[in-house]
């Protein structure tokens, strides 16, 4: 039975006020003239959330993408309490935490009521959103069934005025090349559902000129980006496959795909994944973090 919008609010707020009655509400991120620099927390996933503040600011970023799923900082159906502690964690140094990170892709699991009610306390604007797998049922069948779940989301984001980014994962995935999500979301407003557009990705999928015929097309919508970089290699079967590697090492034009981001205006989350195996970890989120800075200092100013 379809959730309707009475029942959204009722569980957003049900979520919120358990938080409220022990926190103050937020007030969201800061203005910005050019994109926040932010570190996806999984990667310091060792680090509990209430130390995040601290050694994230000593890591150089401007905010936090906040991981809200199994495995991350704040398991969702301990939402009610960690989300609103961990982000006075982050913005209890100075910095922001303009996206948090879910594995939500409908309204299916109740949590996501309470997470989405918080995020809206706390004055977050946006959540990243799971993925859609492609099945063994036609493409155009599964992009029915999927066009059914963001029609939901859509209505939980315009109910806690905030909005969803859909990600373009390479491989089996709905939206990898961003034309199949792009026809199922046309239609709905674009305040609540978007793009976290993968510049690595999309070079993967696209080749030299393709991600970026991808971006412009996700331009109107463009919510967050993800930077990752990765070089072609043969794996032991002597397959073709992308291989992660450190930001500027490999396929991605950097240099071009800022360019693109500031003269679209753009100043939303940049969030780093740091999906390669360095030997000193900190070390490289120095390196990638400061890579980024350099691309968004000469292309914004």
């Amino acid at each position: 039975m379809p959730v309707t919008r009475r029942q959204l609010i009722a569980g957003m707020a049900a979520g919120a006020n358990r938080a409220a009655a022990q926190f103050r509400s937020g007030n969201g991120p800061k203005p910005r003239t050019s994109p926040a620099v932010c570190l996806y927390s999984q990667v310091l996933i060792k680090v509990g959330y209430d130390e995040l503040g601290p050694i994230l600011k000593d890591l150089g970023v401007d905010g936090c993408d906040l991981s809200v799923q199994q495995g991350g900082h704040v398991p969702p159906e301990g939402a009610s309490l960690d989300l609103m502690r961990a982000v006075e964690a982050i913005t209890g140094v100075g910095l922001d935490v303009p996206v948090i990170t879910t594995a939500y892709t409908s309204l299916a699991n109740p949590t996501i009521q309470t997470v989405a009610g918080v995020a809206s306390e706390m004055g977050l604007p946006l959540i990243r959103a799971g993925l859609w797998k492609y099945t063994a049922a036609e493409p155009e069948q599964r992009l029915v069934e999927v066009q059914r779940d963001i029609s939901g989301l859509a209505a939980l984001a315009r109910a806690a005025k905030l909005a969803f980014a859909f990600q373009n994962v390479a491989g089996e995935n709905v939206g990898a090349a961003l034309w199949d999500l792009n026809m199922v979301v046309r239609g709905i407003d674009p305040a609540t559902v978007g793009y976290d557009y993968d510049v690595g990705y999309a070079t993967a999928e696209g080749g030299v000129g393709g991600w970026s015929i991808a971006l412009r097309l996700a331009r109107p919508r463009l919510k967050m980006v993800t930077v990752r970089d990765f070089v072609w290699s043969k794996d032991a079967s002597g397959a073709w496959k992308p291989a992660p590697c450190p930001l500027g090492e490999g396929m991605v034009n950097f240099p071009r795909f800022f360019a693109a981001l500031a003269q679209a205006k753009f100043v939303g989350p940049i969030s780093i994944p740091l999906d390669y195996q360095p030997k000193d970890e900190i070390g490289a989120i120095r390196r990638d973090v400061e890579f980024i800075r350099k691309q968004v200092k000469a292309s914004y100013g």
